[in-house]
């Protein structure tokens, strides 16, 4: 039943209280995703593991995270964001539980990957919700602040992170990271309403379209990966994204300490400052190639420029300051990919958009799973037999050859999108 005076659309605190429920469980799921950067000397003791065995345990979260893209889709139409988000918070919460806990490498693997199947379900709820809760001008901002949500918990698994793993152990942390992510669950569960109908409130969502069959799952797939331009914008963020996601990651904050002698605070400031840029970069370079009405050129000049940041990084010996300062620049301009899912959009027919941006997103997560494992197995075969407190130190000719395998998927990103057919910022017919 309809209550009195609710024939009107939510207020604003509502909407975006039910919106932000979700936007957590993103900012949890980037957390996630970069907290092993602080604890690799922890991890690396504690299992006895080197950089080989680290990066896999890393790269779990991905593993997982890739494969839920496309389900993910599917089960938010199915069930709703609701209910999916519950559900996810709730996985999320007893994959980080069972991390914490660890008897062995092979239990926290199974925590890892169940962190990143959970929280992959995140974003497109966030989405789908702000279809529903928003006036579509707004969409644009909720897609921006789900970003910024998503480099907030990068952030806090920097310097807050490991300073509480300093003061309390990596364990306890994980733990009460697993207790949140529980309480998140319930909160959602019951805050958090598909669509403002369930309180009485009028819907921003689009009237769907009567008598028109959605296209079969599978058939929607081939048919989007029949056109070239997917599969080049499916495999330039590889080398994009992979390398920050590598460094910021996982391997950033070790590679500071060890070659530069920086202390752990100081190298995960650093690449949390990165990790800003990046997310900078995207709606600048995003609105900057809108305005152009073009998309190609300033992906190929931007690729370049995060291409040229890295070489300078990984193959100069420069100082700390202008380390600093190349790293914010590669960021900045990492922040292209926005380029690209506007790309991999108009590359498609219109009812085809959802599928390729769900098979689109998949190649920046790719290439933080191929790059963090096999940086990690370049390091071990160049690794002089030095340790400090059980864990595996490398040197900089080590850190060299790793990340050298970042340069060259870049190098294969900028060779492509030149191939890529520029659609002048209009939709494909």
């Amino acid at each position: 039943m309809l209550n009195p005076g609710h024939h009107s659309y939510p207020p604003v605190t509502v909407a975006w209280s039910v919106w932000g429920l979700g936007a957590l469980l993103y900012l949890i799921g980037f957390y996630q995703r970069v907290a092993p950067a602080v604890m690799t000397d922890q991890l690396m003791s504690e299992f006895a593991i080197g950089a080989t065995e680290l990066g896999n345990l890393s790269a779990f979260y991905f593993y997982s995270y890739v494969a839920m893209q496309i389900p993910t889709g599917i089960l938010a139409d199915r069930w709703g964001p609701r209910r999916l988000l519950t559900a996810g918070a709730a996985v999320a919460a007893i994959g980080t539980a069972l991390f914490a806990v660890a008897a062995d490498l092979w239990w926290a693997n199974a925590g890892r990957l169940l962190i990143g199947a959970s929280v992959a379900v995140a974003f497109v709820s966030m989405l789908k919700l702000a279809t529903h809760w928003f006036a579509p001008r707004q969409f644009a901002l909720a897609s921006g602040l789900a970003l910024l949500f998503g480099v907030v918990g990068g952030v806090i698994a920097g310097v807050p992170l490991g300073m509480l793993i300093e003061a309390w152990g990596w364990r306890p942390v994980m733990g009460a990271s697993a207790a949140i992510t529980a309480l998140l669950s319930v909160t959602i569960w019951l805050r958090v309403r598909d669509d403002p109908h369930d309180l009485a409130y009028l819907s921003h969502a689009p009237a769907t379209a009567t008598g028109k069959t959605p296209t079969p799952i599978l058939r929607g797939m081939a048919e989007v990966l029949s056109y070239r331009n997917i599969w080049i914008l499916l495999v330039t963020p590889i080398g994009i994204a992979g390398a920050v996601l590598t460094f910021a990651g996982l391997w950033g904050v070790p590679y500071l300490r060890q070659v530069h002698g920086l202390e752990t605070r100081a190298a995960a400031t650093i690449t949390s400052l990165l990790l800003i840029a990046w997310a900078v970069g995207g709606p600048v370079l995003g609105a900057l190639s809108e305005r152009m009405g073009r998309r190609r050129p300033l992906y190929v000049a931007t690729t370049a420029a995060a291409l040229a940041g890295w070489a300078v990084i990984i193959f100069l010996p420069i100082p700390v300051w202008l380390m600093i300062v190349t790293l914010l620049l590669t960021g900045f301009f990492s922040g292209n990919l926005i380029i690209g899912f506007a790309f991999a959009k108009e590359s498609v027919p219109a009812r085809l958009m959802g599928t390729a941006s769900g098979i689109c997103n998949m190649g920046p997560l790719l290439g933080g799973m191929l790059l963090q494992p096999t940086v990690g197995w370049v390091l071990d075969r160049n690794w002089l037999g030095a340790t400090a407190a059980g864990a595996r130190i490398y040197d900089a000719t080590a850190y060299q050859a790793g990340f050298s395998l970042m340069a060259a998927c870049l190098v294969v990103s900028l060779c492509l999108i030149p191939f890529a057919r520029e659609t002048y910022g209009r939709q494909t017919g």
